[in-house]
């Protein structure tokens, strides 16, 4: 039957192509394209190139191999049949019968096609989001009462060609809580509530609006999508994942910077490479943090470069992905099954990041200066005299050459001195090998404090113990402790010359290619630079008009933040895999608004969330449940879960637990015992943070990769290792559980009721209308007023009944508060914080 196909299939190809030749571009290059697959890493040395008549000659396949007398003598016709030693396609499904019959008789008929590389390996027709964006005008629409703005314009032309009707505005209370959560992450507090329900200006929602912009807490709530794109964490990952103390500094730039509504071209330069700016200054040296947020794996025995090239392809799909909306990742090993991104191009693209390395600076926050100065000195002093104290000086001057003999000549000294050197870190080589008397201070005392450390890998244990190096380490990191210090910032520096970058074959760091130089991919506009590229070249392509993907991808992220999806549902893909645009119109209007209004982030978000569109109920009606399920034509409002952050955020807030201070370290807040354990050895700890300091944000929480915080991870936050440019929602009875018992919310609920047992006077209707108040923004219905008493008399006859259930429900003493009473009414709020609509966004 196989053969039967194929002559079948040669008869019929044979029949078309009586009437007319066959047609490369169309018919056969996409074939030819797939059996290249994964050897399209080879054409950058052996010059293989089925697309071109030259690439196939100088890769062994033309000539006699590939046009000889007939097909049955053809070499690749060989290949793709499976019949020769090596297959095409590489990966994948193999050609079916029609295909390598019209293989076959397009040789038969003399295989024309291009002798040059002129004829570029592109997609076919070309893809919608490589075409610049235009602005075109708002469509008419015949319910022009609904339209508040442009947006309601062409949201509304798409219902009436769909005969459906927006939903009614939703009322005030739902509109205030939705305001607050998707512009602070915050919910609004009663007296906010209360203001806004008895304002009667016809400005009044506006007005609120102006005032949640205007929030220091604005830019906590979207540094976390930010936070999210950058993969960032406070640890390293692998084997070790040793915490990284000053990651936060950069989490305070992006805070600070959105909180300014520092312009989007400007906030993605600095990012990218603030570094090269003219004139650069040290918050912009630490934008490039961005770029540190790359896993490290510190173990002793890895390929330095191996890692190194590791940094480089992430921060190449990284930036890709976060900016671009491509998934140029996928090209690492081989040209891109689908979209025009060749494996050439991935490496053109990696040519930017390829000659940087990290640089450690400080970074002082207001405050810090002062102190540090008035103590350097003594501290300073106390240090030499404990490293003289312990003749450390002799010891390692005779030990630096002698490791840096080990790095250049492995194996002379034993492997124990090769450990020596293997351990050391980029900047510490760069130290050791520097003459001593021009190293500065932090390069002095990194290098003895490493030398300190690993010397027990080059001597006996015996002889160790005996220079009490492990007692020198503890004294030394208890003056550390006591001496003020300067926050640092990870960053990036350009290397003074230029590494040569190759295409890797197979993605593989030992097998260099062809050398590139640095640029875009080829079937994106033009970067019109001269040498020599840098990332300041790119990071200003990334932001300029020409480049039709930036301001696309960035609305359409802000659009997923207020509905739920995004206009295109696929963030990360812009590609021929990703959707298409549900609104394409609307997407281009906004992407060059976005663009037209200075790149401003606050001015995108105040038009969307103006907009009727965005005020509508969430709501359902069973025409839109069959019609629209998922709500593509946005005929209502979505119901979002809220994220996992905020989760935390409303239940401290709501409960008067919330330390709402701006920025600073990262915090280790109440977790279950024995979680640490999980990592590897004795690296990962978790003292847990004590004070205020507990009781801060969600954002601040320390994100420890190989052991993250539990309940952050069951309500879905990303796990830090690759961008994440969508959070997706899952629904588990560990949430649940995570809702009743966590440490974290269990003392939100005692703290809720003794708050609520405070702040209203005797009555139990008027408090349990105050516990609604708190945890919904809205009073309770009539029947939910009455279920909340029945509930609470309940769990009173139980209290009392069980004797110690009160003190261990509410082991605290307060005053003038009945322990029973106070027991149920922490019963009643760990309901209230456990329900769905406290975890939603209507």
């Amino acid at each position: 039957m196989y053969w039967l196909a194929i002559l079948v299939a040669f008869f019929m190809c044979e029949v078309c192509a009586s009437a007319a030749d066959i047609d490369f571009q169309r018919e056969v290059l996409p074939i030819l394209r797939r059996c290249q697959g994964c050897h399209g890493a080879q054409q950058q040395t052996s010059g293989l190139r089925l697309d071109t008549r030259d690439g196939a000659v100088a890769g062994g396949y033309s000539g006699p191999a590939i046009v000889p007398a007939n097909s049955s003598q053809s070499k690749l016709i060989a290949v793709v049949s499976g019949t020769g030693k090596l297959v095409m396609p590489p990966a994948g499904p193999r050609l079916n019968a029609e295909e390598i019959a019209l293989l076959r008789l397009w040789i038969d008929q003399g295989a024309q096609w291009p002798n040059t590389a002129e004829t570029k390996i592109t997609s076919a027709p070309r893809l919608w989001s490589f075409i610049a964006p235009t602005k075109r005008e708002p469509p008419a629409v015949r319910n022009r009462k609904w339209v508040r703005n442009s947006i309601d314009a062409f949201v509304l032309a798409r219902l009436e060609a769909e005969g459906i009707q927006p939903a009614p505005e939703a009322d005030r209370n739902t509109l205030i809580r939705r305001l607050s959560l998707d512009l602070i992450g915050l919910p609004p507090t009663p007296e906010e509530v209360r203001e806004f329900l008895t304002d009667t200006h016809t400005d009044a929602y506006e007005r609120l609006v102006d005032r949640l912009l205007a929030s220091p807490h604005y830019g906590e709530k979207w540094a976390r999508q930010w936070l999210d794109l950058a993969r960032y964490a406070d640890s390293d990952g692998y084997e070790k994942d040793l915490p990284r103390p000053h990651a936060w500094r950069w989490r305070n730039w992006v805070i600070d910077a959105l909180n300014r509504d520092m312009p989007f071209d400007q906030f993605t330069v600095q990012q990218i490479a603030g570094d090269l700016l003219p004139g650069t200054d040290l918050e912009q040296k630490v934008a490039t943090g961005f770029h540190r947020n790359t896993l490290v794996n510190r173990e002793g025995g890895i390929d330095r470069e191996q890692l190194r090239v590791e940094q480089v392809v992430d921060r190449t799909a990284t930036v890709s992905s976060v900016w671009l909306g491509l998934t140029m990742g996928c090209a690492q090993c081989h040209d891109h099954k689908y979209d025009p991104i060749t494996q050439k191009d991935f490496y053109s693209f990696a040519a930017f990041f390829n000659s940087v390395d990290d640089a450690d600076i400080d970074a002082p926050v207001p405050g810090e200066m002062g102190p540090y100065l008035q103590s350097h000195t003594d501290c300073a002093q106390k240090r030499d005299a404990l490293l003289e104290k312990y003749k450390v000086a002799p010891l390692q001057t005779a030990w630096e050459p002698k490791v840096i003999e080990a790095g250049r000549h492995p194996g002379k000294f034993g492997g124990d001195w090769d450990l020596a050197w293997t351990v050391l870190w980029n900047d510490e080589r760069q130290s050791l090998l520097k003459d001593p008397a021009q190293r500065v201070e932090k390069e002095r005392n990194k290098l003895t404090d490493h030398f300190l450390e690993w010397y027990s890998a080059v001597v006996s244990k015996e002889e160790y113990d005996r220079l009490r190096f492990k007692e020198l380490r503890e004294k030394l990191k208890d003056l550390e402790a006591g001496c003020p210090t300067l926050t640092q910032a990870q960053t990036l520096m350009e290397l003074p010359e230029r590494r040569s970058t190759h295409v890797l074959l197979r993605g593989d760091f030992r097998n260099p290619g062809v050398e590139v130089q640095p640029n875009i991919p080829a079937a994106l506009p033009a970067l019109k630079v001269a040498e020599p590229r840098s990332r300041l070249s790119l990071a200003n392509w990334i932001v300029s008009r020409s480049n039709p993907l930036t301001a696309r991808v960035a609305v359409n992220r802000m659009w997923g933040s207020f509905f739920g999806r995004g206009l295109v549902n696929t963030p990360a893909d812009f590609g021929t895999q990703g959707e298409r645009p549900s609104h394409a119109e609307l997407l281009d209007w906004l992407a060059v608004e976005f663009m037209d209004r200075g790149w401003s982030m606050k001015q995108m978000h105040r038009l969307i969330v103006e907009s009727a569109n965005y005020r509508q109920s969430s709501n359902t009606r069973p025409e839109l449940t069959e019609k629209d399920p998922y709500n593509v034509l946005l005929a209502r409002q979505s119901r979002i879960r809220l994220d996992a952050e905020i989760i935390r955020d409303a239940a401290l807030a709501s409960s008067g637990l919330l330390y709402p201070v701006i920025g600073g370290p990262s915090i280790r807040p109440a977790q279950p015992a024995g979680l640490t354990n999980l990592g590897y050895g004795d690296f990962v700890k978790w003292q847990e943070s004590s004070g205020k300091d507990r009781y801060r944000r969600g954002l601040y929480v320390f994100f420890q990769r190989t052991v993250p915080y539990p309940m952050l991870m069951n309500f879905d936050e990303p796990d830090s290792n690759v961008t994440c440019p969508r959070r997706l929602r899952s629904t588990t009875p560990l949430q649940s559980l995570n809702l009743l018992n966590d440490p974290v919310f269990f003392e939100a609920a005692q703290a809720l009721a003794v708050r609520v047992l405070r702040e209203v006077g005797p009555g139990s209707s008027e408090r349990v209308d105050r516990a609604f108040v708190l945890t919904t923004g809205r009073r309770p219905t009539d029947r939910e007023r009455e279920h909340a008493l029945r509930y609470l008399q309940r769990q009173t006859e139980l209290l009392k009944r069980e004797a110690g259930a009160a003190a261990r429900v509410a082991p605290f003493a307060t005053d003038k508060l009945d322990p029973v009473e106070t027991a149920a009414w922490v019963m009643l709020s760990r309901g209230l914080l456990n329900t769905d609509e406290f975890i939603t966004r209507e």
